[in-house]
């Protein structure tokens, strides 16, 4: 996927000469020196890529159905997800299923925002099984209470 990078200011200054950049590009990534960078294309390459996703969904979801698909899911997770052999092997069927559910949800929403945030998640619990150090922090009981938590936002 070709992608074309160049600063906002340059499609302000000159609009037609950075757009005419699109016929030889699938995107152009507008780089803003205050603010999160951002992608242009055109509308039916969003919507090819949005179908694309959808279609890789569904069989996805439609491969979870079966035993000879969740099989080969799991078979091919390490390979996609490098750091899922980190987790045991029941978080792996978790993480299998909730990366389903999510993905279904996105294709219905149009959103793919949870699916991020799931993998995201995954990969910190399995960065924090891979570090036998950090593991025996978070799951041994100290014995020690440390008072009551506050609710998120309030001060401590």
């Amino acid at each position: 996927m070709s992608v074309l990078e160049t600063n906002l200011s340059e499609l302000l200054n000159k609009p037609k000469a950075t757009l005419a950049a699109l016929r030889g590009s699938r995107r152009i990534l507008l780089r803003r020196r205050d603010d999160e960078d951002l992608v242009l294309t055109t509308a039916a390459r969003a919507e090819q890529d949005q179908e694309v996703m959808g279609a890789t969904s569904r069989l996805f979801v439609e491969m979870m159905r079966t035993p000879q698909g969740r099989t080969l899911v799991l078979d091919v997770l390490p390979a996609t997800f490098p750091w899922v052999r980190y987790l045991p092997a029941h978080d792996v069927r978790e993480f299998s299923v909730e990366l389903v559910d999510a993905l279904s949800a996105a294709v219905e929403m149009d959103n793919t925002a949870a699916v991020a945030q799931l993998i995201t998640e995954w990969r910190h619990t399995a960065e924090v099984h891979a570090d036998p150090e950090l593991y025996a922090a978070l799951t041994t009981d100290s014995g020690e209470d440390f008072g009551p938590v506050p609710e998120p936002g309030t001060a401590a």
